[in-house]
C-alpha cells in the first residue's frame, strides 16, 4: 500500500470571513505516483460536471461550485465522501468538529459573535437520499479499487487568529505555507516506510519549499528533486512532496479543496445571517475584497454599536 496526501486552501484572498486548509489522506494500492484515482474511480466520480449521470462531482471546489450554480452539486460530494470516514454530520458544527477534532480543545468557531449560538443544519439544499446514494456507490467503488480515505482534517483560521499569524510569519504568503505545512506534519510520518505522496498547489510565486519542510521535521534529510514555475519537487524518505499548479488535477487535492470551500461557503452564511438579523436590508457579501469593503461601510454604525473590533471582524493583508 502506498499514502496519497492531498492539501488545499479557501479563503486566501477574502478580508471577510475564515481561511480554511484542508488535507484529505489515502490509502492506495501500489505506488502512490502511479494512482490514477479518476480512472479507478471512474463509474462513480467525474471531474466534469455528471448532469443526470449518478456519478458525484469531483473537481477543483471552483469548477464544482459558484454562486450561479448553487452548492447542491457540492454538497452532496462532500458529504458523500464524509460518509466513507463513517462520518454523518447532521449540523455545520458537527463538521467543523470532526474536521478539527485532531486539534487539542478544538473550538474552531469561538471568538466570533457571528457563531455563538448559531448552526445550520446539514444537508442544506441536496437530498439525503442523494447522498447516501452517492457514499453507497463511492464506498463499493474504493473497496473495488483496493482505496480507503483514512483521514481528513481542516484549519478553520478566523480573521483575528489569521491577523495573528500574518504578525507572527512577517506576511500572509508566510502564514499561509506554514499553516499548510504543519497541518500536512499532523498527519505525516516521515520516518514512514511506506510510500507516500504529498501534493499541494503552489503558493504564490514561491518555488523553494525546503525551508517549510524543514520546519516540520526532527533532522530528517531533504532532497531537492527540482524547484520551478510548474512544480517543486522534495524527497524525504519514503516520501515526495510536491508542490504543483494545477494540484487539483489529482483527486485528493480536490477533495481538500471541496471541503475548504464548502466550509467557508456554510461559515458566510452564518457571518451573513447574523448581520442581516440587525440590519435586515443589508446585502450578502462573500468577504471578496471590493465588496468586503462596500459590507464593511454598511455595517460599520452597527458594528460600534454591537462593539465588535475590527481584529475580530477584519484581515488586514
Amino acid at each position: 500500500m502506498g499514502i496519497f496526501i492531498g492539501t488545499d486552501e479557501a479563503g486566501y484572498g477574502p478580508n471577510l470571513g475564515p481561511l480554511v486548509i484542508t488535507v484529505s489522506v489515502w490509502e492506495v494500492p501500489g505506488d502512490p505516483r502511479e494512482f490514477d484515482f479518476f480512472a479507478a474511480l471512474s463509474d462513480t466520480v467525474s471531474q466534469d460536471s455528471p448532469k443526470n449521470s449518478g456519478r458525484l462531482h469531483v473537481a477543483d471546489s471552483k469548477a464544482v461550485y459558484s454562486p450561479g450554480k448553487g452548492i447542491t452539486s457540492l454538497e452532496t460530494s462532500v458529504l458523500a465522501l464524509t460518509r466513507l470516514l463513517d462520518w454523518k454530520p447532521s449540523s455545520f458544527r458537527q463538521l467543523c468538529g470532526a474536521l478539527s477534532r485532531h486539534l487539542a480543545n478544538a473550538t474552531p468557531l469561538s471568538g466570533d459573535p457571528w457563531y455563538e449560538g448559531a448552526d445550520l443544519d446539514l444537508p442544506q439544499k441536496t437530498d439525503t437520499t442523494s447522498v447516501e446514494s452517492g457514499a453507497t456507490s463511492l464506498l463499493n467503488a474504493c473497496l473495488a479499487a483496493g482505496i480507503k480515505l483514512r483521514e481528513v482534517r481542516s484549519e478553520i483560521v478566523s480573521p483575528e487568529r489569521f491577523n495573528e499569524l500574518c504578525e507572527s510569519h512577517g506576511n500572509k504568503a508566510a502564514a499561509l505555507s506554514r499553516t499548510t505545512l504543519s497541518l500536512i506534519r499532523s498527519v505525516w510520518d516521515p520516518d514512514s516506510a511506506e510510500a507516500t505522496l504529498i501534493v499541494g498547489d503552489k503558493h504564490g510565486g514561491r518555488n523553494r519549499y525546503d525551508d517549510l519542510i524543514d520546519d516540520q521535521l526532527d533532522g530528517q534529510m531533504i532532497f531537492r528533486l527540482g524547484e520551478g514555475k510548474e512544480r517543486s519537487t522534495y524527497r524525504v524518505g519514503s516520501t515526495e512532496l510536491r508542490f504543483q499548479m494545477r494540484a487539483e488535477s489529482h483527486l485528493p487535492v480536490a477533495v481538500s479543496s471541496m471541503f475548504c470551500k464548502y466550509v467557508r461557503e456554510l461559515a458566510m452564511e452564518l457571518f451573513n445571517q447574523f448581520w442581516q438579523q440587525h440590519l435586515p436590508s443589508l446585502k450578502p457579501t462573500k468577504g471578496y475584497p471590493l465588496d468586503a469593503k462596500r459590507f464593511r461601510k454598511d455595517i460599520a454604525k452597527k458594528q460600534q454599536e454591537l462593539g465588535i473590533s475590527d481584529r475580530v471582524l477584519w484581515r488586514n493583508r
